[in-house]
């Protein structure tokens, strides 16, 4: 099971609503979690990628990246240009590997088309449905 430190997520809110994003990371394991949940503005994923930012300064070259979407329900076509520059930060800190959880496959807004140009060669791309897969995936190299 994945252990992520307590205190680390960051949540951004709209309203009343549940949070759209939460970010975290586990130095120990040199992993980063992104959660996406509900409907998400650019907004949102501006704050997030502030919040990745953040967190990749505690992670060494080579980490893994949990993409979690189950529980997304609309990520708006502005969120792009803030995806982009979390793989471009991803990239330049030294991502290894990146697993997706994306149980509904209407619901991916090209991040395939945009792994080809914002992850360098060797960083192994992987997609599944479910947590349990994700985490087999996330194994070690």
């Amino acid at each position: 099971m994945l252990d992520l430190q307590p205190g680390l997520a960051r949540k951004a809110f709209m309203g009343n609503d549940p949070a759209v994003f939460e970010a975290t990371r586990d130095s120990a394991a040199n992993l980063l979690k992104i959660v996406y949940s509900g409907k998400v503005s650019p907004e949102e994923t501006r704050d997030c990628r502030d919040q990745i930012r953040l967190l990749l300064a505690d992670l060494k070259p080579g980490f893994r990246l949990l993409s979690d979407f189950r529980s997304l329900d609309v990520m708006d076509l502005g969120c792009v240009p803030f995806i982009k520059e979390v793989m471009d930060l991803c990239n330049d800190a030294g991502i290894s590997r990146v697993v997706r959880i994306i149980p509904d496959p209407h619901k991916d807004i090209g991040l395939n088309i945009m792994s080809l140009f914002h992850y360098r060669r060797g960083v192994r791309i992987l997609t599944c449905e479910t947590l349990d897969q994700a985490e087999k995936m996330l194994g070690p190299d």
